[in-house]
């Protein structure tokens, strides 16, 4: 179809993974778009004057109620200056969120027009929402998101609910509806809308099961942005159901090459990461586990991250990829000695793993700098929003796509030449 000209759709990533993912969906179906670190002046606008999608990335889901209230309005209203058919406000696709901490309720009390939409579902990771559940594969296969094994243990936003309505009612007054998958699937998601709208829905929640479902999303929600701009929220399934509607020509598939040397970072305690550890070391990488424990003292914290930082410079040094991690998967011990550490010590959940992300974060740059490398690699969404700030990046673009959802990107930095930096 034809779109209209100018900026189509702004974002804000309420993590920096999670960012990216929407900057790759645009970038990789022919819609040019560039993500920042934070608002960008006018005169850094000007330097990306083809873009067609302009996204911030944030860290909001590790913040509390009172931080979103205080820093997401002037985002928000600098998001839509840009003028924008669809302004989005991105979560994660495991709805990972509580009442105390990164609250999609919140964010929707903050942003909301008239109505706000609600897209999680995203097929090509894996991620389907049926009758307002959600649900999201695991390596044993599908799982409901409160029987997850990783998002129902979580260490901080754990998912006891998969009705996203139900889980929403936590964190906001506002009424939550549904579009299912049959009204869907039966091409009825503007008269489904309709009648959400009339019971007094304002947020409405589309189920996502495979393209079909996923573009008639899309032409629902577009249809209501071409008449007004729309506050959406929702996972990079949103900017899929877009796509998807819009059946643009696909340019070709940029693949990423070999780079020789590269350092990594994780604070993810998924089971994937567990695998990806594991793989990393079949094919050579010194792995180097960090005592993320000693975040509740600063002197042993400090004392810590030099360690860490000296065994991945050396480990550089003997031509070997170093890859310094937290844990391996949800069942390593440290997860348990952390929290035990943690708890001796009256330190919340929230502060520990913003410590931890940090201090990866600090490690990757001083390794990146000293070391003159030129692509790096950081797992975790917690990890990379702060891990992202370390290295001082202004404004990323995607290059080439390495695994679903999993761009490398070109990093504009201000105080040191562009390096292209891999995002897992």
């Amino acid at each position: 179809m034809t779109l209209p000209d100018g900026m189509l759709l702004t974002w804000y990533g309420d993590d920096f993974t999670g960012s990216g993912a929407v900057l790759e969906a645009l970038e990789f179906a022919g819609v040019p778009a560039v993500l920042f670190l934070g608002v960008p002046s006018a005169e850094m606008l000007a330097r990306f004057g083809h873009v067609r999608a302009v996204g911030i990335a944030g860290d909001a889901r590790s913040r509390s109620p009172a931080w979103m209230e205080a820093e997401l309005p002037a985002i928000f209203a600098a998001l839509r200056a840009m003028g924008g058919r669809v302004l989005h406000y991105k979560l994660c696709s495991t709805f990972d969120s509580a009442p105390h901490v990164g609250s999609i309720g919140k964010a929707a009390e903050l942003g909301i027009g008239d109505w706000a939409p609600l897209v999680v579902g995203a097929p090509k990771i894996g991620r389907w929402q049926m009758f307002g559940n959600l649900f999201a594969r695991t390596p044993d296969g599908v799982a409901r998101l409160d029987r997850h094994p990783t998002m129902a243990v979580h260490p901080v936003t754990p998912m006891h609910e998969a009705d996203v309505r139900r889980h929403l009612a936590d964190q906001t007054a506002l009424p939550v509806g549904l579009v299912d998958v049959l009204a869907l699937q039966a091409g009825r998601g503007v008269e489904a809308l309709e009648a959400s709208l009339a019971t007094g829905a304002r947020i409405v929640a589309f189920d996502v099961l495979d393209q079909q479902t996923l573009a008639e999303a899309g032409r629902v929600i577009w249809g209501r942005a071409m008449a007004s701009q729309v506050f959406a929220l929702g996972s990079q399934g949103l900017e899929e159901a877009l796509i998807a509607h819009w059946d643009l020509p696909k340019p070709a598939l940029r693949l990423a090459g070999a780079a020789g040397k590269i350092a990594v970072v994780s604070g993810s305690c998924s089971p994937d990461t567990a695998r990806q550890i594991a793989a990393a070391e079949a094919q050579g990488f010194t792995s180097i586990a960090i005592a993320a424990e000693r975040v509740v003292d600063a002197a042993a914290w400090a004392a810590e991250l030099a360690r860490v930082q000296a065994e991945a410079l050396a480990a550089l040094g003997a031509g070997r990829s170093p890859l310094v991690y937290s844990a391996r998967g949800p069942d390593d011990p440290a997860l348990a000695r952390v929290a035990a550490v943690r708890a001796s010590a009256g330190m919340d959940a929230v502060t520990a793993t913003a410590r931890l992300s940090q201090g990866l974060g600090a490690v990757l740059a001083q390794v990146v700098r000293r070391a003159g490398l030129t692509r790096a690699a950081i797992a975790g969404g917690d990890t990379s929003s702060h891990a992202t700030a370390e290295l001082g990046c202004v404004a990323l673009t995607a290059q080439a796509a390495i695994a679903p959802s999993v761009p490398l990107m070109m990093v504009l930095r201000l105080t040191a030449p562009s390096a292209p930096v891999t995002l897992a």
